[in-house]
């Protein structure tokens, strides 16, 4: 530790430490515009000039390191007029439009000048004029004039999101910031650079003159698209949801936020909200009080349990669902009689069930996965499936990390990875078996020399090998490897309750059927609750047809959408910041948080539906007035600890057996804006490049044999159904396989996530 002083405060602080990191940690405001704790330092803004005794003139606190004995003065005249004569040359092009400006009120450069600032200019020039840039749909450059140059968005994009997507160009009064590769920022965590932005030049698109910032109410909230929990700030104006800021957690998000979990809040207020009862009558649809809709669901629950048999009803429900919602959907089915209940839409390979004793987690803290020294991640789309956590990688590989990667694509992760195995889905179990074996002989190259020469180990499971037809073999070879390494084991999870979902007991017991059971032989009625069966199942060709021959279709949905064609009751539910519960994140950590605006029109919290479906079929202990109160009675008095095991039966074998596929196999990513029924109609997020319309990959190989150029139309057939698309060519892809997309209409008539499928030129 060294000593040093500042103001006459004595304080210790670490060899390396800058002058600004130490005077932070005791407390002392030093102004400052480009440093960012969590960004390279580039001294560029200079306004955080001090006097450092000895020193000749003033230096800047980011850039200087502490020494023993130091003596810094940081309100002394010298440092005071150092850091005015700052600010008079920052404000000397600076437009002066506060008043019009959106980031007023919230601004660096306006809450600094009231202190550093002088009541006048003795500049009286032209000042420059920098032209707005078009920087896609979320992110506004409208006002670049505005631009103090700090370089923070720039420094953001190539560090933390791995891709220099901005730069700055040309010199002193003509230097600017503008973008160099694709002309708009297409990174998945490009929002944080209007919160980095310490002046009004980057703002949000579509927050944009909807607000001031003193007008808005704020609310906690937490992030139900990825497993991760991150913290949300929601401001909210006339109750409506007008942004999402992050909440800072290092154990979690860090101060960053994904673009999904910032911009989907605009789906709340999308015109496909079902905010009325409706029932399907003669084949039209009426909307009726929610007493006729709630008792026709009852009756017709009733009716079927008494003639047909309980175990004809089934009950589905997506991960994005509270916990409250899936406790009390459980609790229902089986008051009733029937143990059709599951929540793992996605998934494909059960074997495990009924042998693996607890909920599959990610088997550390969200921070240890950044503390690893050497990684495998297994199956994963790393970057689109969870944008926070990758780039904590990413981070951990700068600082010397070694990522190795198995997986079926090679998307590009941004970071330089020391191994990858990019094989076909059906090749993924005997990759993992060689490496398994590679690592028990101690060999030293590749993927086990890798793992073997590290000291804090960590294997992950991402979403595609969870959804793997041999995800049981997978997950016990990635065990075998963890455990031969001395490392942890974990999986990266889907959704907000990819693990709560366990926890609320929303999967069937030994008598009852899972997901794909449920679908594969079709039950006289379903319960859906947030499903949208055509894209949030892992073969919705099968799903849909279960949906039309059933009697009785119930969908509790916050939105019209397909099941108008299938359903025949629709009860209108409240989204997540419409709605209080609970999500429990990949780590256990459980998370409780309120609504943070009133349902829209006649849509109700889902706990309170299925509180009065559960009284009407007079199922005991449905007596809740709270949502905290469904909350104690699932979990409370639970140590959630104990109840997070990945231990895989010793000789985990997967019901399905190793496709031996002579056509070509389907690999099947959710495109990241296409994950959940709200993130799906956010319509800044669906104007991106990553929610354009999927295409079919193949291998330039695979295209010549089928006598296809990249840019024609191919017709995609698998199982009952076919689509159009547009072929592409993607040299990284394995030989034999055929990557085209799920969750979304355009492909919704296609069959299983895996597979084979088959290509030809339309």
């Amino acid at each position: 530790m060294i000593n040093i002083e500042i103001d006459g405060i004595k304080i210790q602080t670490e060899n390396g430490a800058t002058v600004i990191e130490a005077a932070h940690l005791a407390g002392i405001a030093i102004p400052h515009f480009c440093y960012h704790k969590k960004l390279s330092i580039a001294a560029n803004c200079r306004m955080c000039l001090v006097q450092v005794e000895k020193a000749p003139k003033p230096l800047p606190a980011c850039a200087t390191p502490v020494a023993e004995g130091m003596k810094v003065f940081t309100h002394s005249e010298q440092a005071v007029k150092a850091q005015k004569g700052v600010m008079e040359f920052l404000l000397v092009n600076h437009p002066l439009d506060c008043p019009i400006c959106d980031q007023g009120g919230e601004c660096m450069l306006q809450d600094m000048s009231v202190g550093y600032g002088g009541g006048n200019s003795r500049y009286h020039e032209e000042k420059r004029v920098v032209l707005g840039k078009d920087l896609g749909p979320l992110v506004s450059a409208e006002e670049m004039s505005r631009c103090i140059n700090c370089t923070r968005c720039v420094r953001f994009l190539q560090e933390v999101a791995g891709q220099m997507e901005l730069g700055q160009a040309f010199r002193g009064e003509h230097a600017e910031v503008m973008s160099f590769v694709s002309g708009t920022i297409n990174s998945e965590l490009s929002g944080n650079v209007i919160d980095l932005c310490p002046v009004g030049a980057l703002t949000s698109k579509p927050f944009r003159y909807k607000a001031r910032s003193w007008e808005l109410s704020r609310r906690r909230s937490v992030s139900a698209h990825d497993s991760l929990g991150s913290g949300l700030a929601v401001h909210t104006k006339n109750n409506r949801v007008l942004r999402v800021l992050p909440i800072e957690n290092e154990a979690i998000n860090e101060c960053w936020l994904s673009d999904k979990d910032r911009f989907a809040y605009e789906g709340l207020n999308s015109s496909e909200r079902l905010t009325k009862p409706m029932i399907k009558k003669d084949g039209q649809w009426q909307e009726v009080p929610w007493q006729v809709a709630l008792e026709f669901a009852a009756n017709g629950m009733r009716h079927l349990a008494n003639g047909a048999g309980a175990e004809q009803i089934g009950a589905l429900a997506t991960a994005n669902s509270t916990l409250e919602e899936l406790y009390l959907l459980q609790k229902m089915m089986r008051g009733i009689g029937s143990d059709n209940v599951d929540f793992r839409l996605r998934q494909s390979d059960f074997s495990t069930d009924g042998k693996q004793q607890g909920a599959p987690w990610l088997g550390m803290s969200i921070a240890d996965v950044g503390q690893a020294d050497r990684l495998l991640i297994v199956g994963s789309f790393l970057r689109k499936d969870h944008p926070v956590l990758a780039a904590r990688i990413r981070r951990a590989v700068r600082k010397g990390a070694q990522a190795n990667i198995i997986h079926s694509a090679d998307d590009d992760l941004l970071m330089p990875l020391a191994n990858k195995a990019i094989v076909a889905p059906d090749a993924i179990v005997e990759t993992l078996a060689q490496i398994a074996k590679a690592v028990a002989a101690k060999q030293t190259d590749g993927i086990a020399g890798s793992l073997s020469s590290g000291q804090r180990v960590v294997v992950l499971l991402g979403n595609f090998a969870q959804q793997h037809p041999q995800a049981a073999q997978i997950q016990a070879l990635a065990q075998q490897i963890a455990a031969a390494t001395n490392g942890k084991f974990g999986f990266l999870g889907e959704a907000a309750n990819s693990v709560g979902g366990y926890l609320a007991q929303a999967t069937p017991s030994a008598k009852g059927l899972n997901a794909a059971s449920m679908l594969a032989a079709p039950r006289k009625a379903y319960l859906l609750l947030n499903v949208e069966a055509e894209l949030d199942c892992a073969n919705p060709q099968q799903a849909i047809a279960a949906m039309q021959a059933a009697d009785l279709v119930i969908a509790l949905s916050a939105y019209k959408h397909h099941a108008t064609e299938y359903a025949d009751v629709l009860l209108p539910i409240a989204p997540y910041l419409e709605t209080s519960g609970t999500f429990v994140s990949c780590e256990g950590r459980v998370q409780s948080f309120k609504g943070a605006v009133k349902p829209q029109g006649e849509a109700r919290p889902a706990w309170k539906v299925l509180r009065v479906l559960g009284n009407l079929l007079k199922v005991e202990g449905f007596e809740f007035d709270s949502s905290e109160a469904v909350r104690d009675e699932a979990i409370g008095g639970m140590d959630i600890a104990a109840k997070l095991n990945n231990a895989s039966p010793a000789t985990a074998q997967s019901a399905i057996p190793t496709p031996q596929s002579s056509g070509l196999q389907r690999v099947s990513d959710v495109p990241i804006y296409a994950t959940d029924a709200v993130v799906r109609r956010s319509a800044p997020l669906q104007a991106t490049a990553d929610a354009a319309l999927p295409q079919v990959w193949l291998h330039s190989d695979e295209l010549k044999k089928l006598g296809v150029q990249a840019g024609e139309t191919v017709n995609v057939s698998q199982g009952q159904g076919s689509v159009k698309l547009l072929a592409a060519a993607d040299d990284k892809l394995p030989k034999g396989v055929v990557r085209v997309a799920t969750g979304h209409a355009a492909t919704a008539a296609l069959g299983a996530m895996f597979g084979t499928i088959s290509v030809e030129r339309a």
